[in-house]
Parts: C-alpha cells; structure tokens; sequence
C-alpha cells in the first residue's frame, strides 16, 4: 500500500503553473524579500510548498489507516492510499493567512510553519464532522470521508486529527509556543460553540418570532467560520514576534474575513456550478439550510417572501422545479444581493485592520490580493 501521505509526483505543486500565475518564486528567507506573487493562485501554491513537508510529517505521525482518512481528505491519495486520480486539494487560505502574517511581521514565513500546520489540521477535522452533521456526501467532487470509510472511521480521523494540531503547535520550538497554543484551544472552543448553534438553527422556524435573525447568524459565522481564520492569521503574527496589538488587529482581520468567506460559501451553496463546486445545484436549498441569502430574503416582506417561506416549509422533498423556484425567489427577494453587500462589507472592515498596524508592504499587498480574490471564488 502506498504510503498516505506520500504526494505523487503527477500531483505535486511545480514551478511552471505558478510562474504562469505570476507568483513562481520560492518561500521567503531572511534576507531576501521578492516581489509579491501577482495573482491569488501564486500566493496560495507558494504558502501551500512551504507548509507541505511539515503538514505530511504530522500526517505520517497517525496510525496508518487514519493517516490515510485525512490524506484523503486532504486531496493527497484515494481510498487504500493510492495516489490521487486528480486534484482534489484545498486552496489552503488558512495556511496561507499563517505565513503571510509572520511575513506581515518581518519574520521569515518559515516561522508560522507550525501554526499553519495546526489550523491546516483543525480545518481538516472540522470537515470530517461538519459532513458527518450535515450528512454531506461528496466534496471537492469526490465523496467525503465518512461516505467513503464509514461514520465511525471519520469520527475517529476527526479527533486524531484535533489532537494532532494541539501536539503540533505544543512541540513548535521559539518563546511563543504557550501563547500560540492558548489561543489555538480558544479557537476551539469558539468554533464547537458555533457549529452548535448552526446545528440548533435548523430546528428553529423559517417565520416569526422564533427565526432566526440575521445577527444571530453573522456571529455564528464569526464563531464557526471566523475565529479559524482569525486564529490563522494571529497565530502567523505572534509566532512570527509580532508586537500585542499588530496580534489583535490580525485576528480581527481574520475574523472579518471568516464571515466574508462564510457568505460567499452560502452563494456557491445555491448557485454555485456543481462541475467547480462538487456538489449539486442548489444543494442548500435542497436541504433547508438557514444560510444568508435565503434568511436575508426572508427578512423582507410581500407575496414573494411568503411563497419563499411555504416553499422552505413544506414537509415534501424540494424538487429540481421546486429548488430552481426557490432559488429564483431568494434572489428577486433581494438575498443574493444582501449577502455579497455582507461579504464587501467585512472584506473592508479587514482591509482597516490590516490598515491600522504597521505591517511589511510585501506581504500586505499579498493579503490584498487574496481578499480581493474571496470575493469572486468559485469554489
């Protein structure tokens, strides 16, 4: 059996793709300080090779077999650890905040690698359970985890996998390592409360007093989505030794960008292409999900807001027709539109944060240009 977290040479990140994509350079050092990558893609594949042998070193850490679980979850081999018949990886904006804010900090990106890796896994975990409790069966258009081993498999690469990124961070050498994982187990704990209060979201009516409200659902955004990517961000910063209040305006940052990313997610949830996104259209809609869109449209009034509501609680299954009229619905109701509003609003309030610090041009120009690109993702 192949080893699980051996990436096949067909698979691995080279030069030539990233150069095409302006950002074909190699990971900062202490001296030299490059031209920014020119495009969103180049600054993630370049983060991406940096985090890569240390993230495949805590991997081989696990038991095989559940080495092979988050390898496969991480795009990086098939079910028995075969190598992947395809790209199935993650853009990695999470490592990629780590790095660039230890660079933000004049520290090589070199220094967050251990960071990145923690949140890298804690993302990861935090998949395998979110399509257990969502009963989501395919992503990255291939079949999740637990679909592909079984329920209690999955479980159990989830919780290696949280361990995993506590161990990771804990044994980082340098004099921030205990602050590091402090706020690494904050996170945690911030997004379990969050994940907790999406899950009791869909118990609660589409209508009337006992809705859901849309501030309710931004700070549960901020909670399940947020505090990742703000841990991500602020983790790159303190280890990178950057001073107390550069930390707090990065993770505010982070956080902003969490709820931006969160709202875009629900967009590609409804009218996302299923041959980018791997999941079928309208795939929120069809399971009821409370995302932004379709509660900002529901927060208006008139005859199509409560066709929408009969739609969403009508105990029978949405059909193609049915998900295709709800979907129109939530758009002519103003909720596609009031969600891109949300995600450019807390893309600008990151913006002020990162505005607010003294931070390296370089790579303040690089978070610019992932920012920029959230917005307009597609997967």
């Amino acid at each position: 059996m192949t080893s699980p977290t051996t990436v096949p040479a067909d698979t691995a990140y080279d030069a030539a793709p990233h150069e095409a994509a302006g950002g074909g350079r190699a990971a900062r050092s202490d001296t030299a300080s490059p031209e920014p990558a020119a495009t969103a893609p180049g600054i993630l594949a370049r983060c991406r090779d940096l985090v890569r042998p240390s993230l495949a070193a805590a991997i081989e850490r696990l038991h095989p077999w559940l080495g092979e679980m988050a390898a496969f979850s991480l795009g990086w081999c098939e079910v028995g650890g075969g190598p992947a018949d395809g790209s199935y990886e993650g853009k990695g904006l999470r490592q990629a905040l780590a790095v660039l804010c230890a660079e933000a900090a004049e520290a090589p990106g070199e220094s967050a690698v251990a960071g990145a890796v923690a949140v890298e896994l804690v993302h990861t975990f935090s998949l395998l359970h979110d399509d257990i409790m969502d009963g989501d069966g395919t992503r990255r258009q291939r079949e999740t985890v637990w679909k592909a081993y079984g329920t209690g498999p999955a479980v159990l690469a989830g919780d290696a996998l949280f361990a995993l990124a506590v161990q990771t961070l804990a044994e980082a050498p340098g004099p921030h390592t205990a602050a590091a994982v402090c706020r690494l187990s904050e996170t945690l704990s911030g997004l379990v409360r969050g994940q907790a209060e999406d899950l009791l979201f869909a118990a609660r009516p589409w209508t009337g007093p006992e809705a859901v409200r849309m501030d309710e659902y931004r700070a549960m955004a901020e909670l399940k989505t947020g505090t990742l990517l703000g841990c991500a961000a602020a983790l790159g910063g303190l280890l990178g030794g950057a001073p107390a209040p550069t930390v707090t305006a990065l993770d505010q940052a982070g956080r902003h960008l969490g709820v931006a990313f969160q709202a875009v997610d629900d967009l590609l949830g409804i009218w996302g292409d299923p041959a980018v996104t791997g999941k079928p259209v309208h795939s929120d809609l069809r399971q009821r999900k409370k995302t932004y869109p379709v509660l900002a449209a529901l927060a208006g009034d008139g005859p199509r807001t409560s066709e929408l509501a009969a739609l969403l609680d009508s105990p029978l299954p949405l059909d193609e027709a049915g998900a295709m009229r709800a979907a129109a619905l939530v758009e002519t109701c103003g909720g596609r539109t009031a969600t891109l509003d949300e995600a450019r609003r807390r893309l600008d309030a990151a913006r002020a944060c990162l505005r607010s610090v003294p931070l390296d041009p370089c790579a303040a120009h690089e978070m610019e240009v992932l920012i920029a690109f959230l917005l307009h993702r597609r997967v």
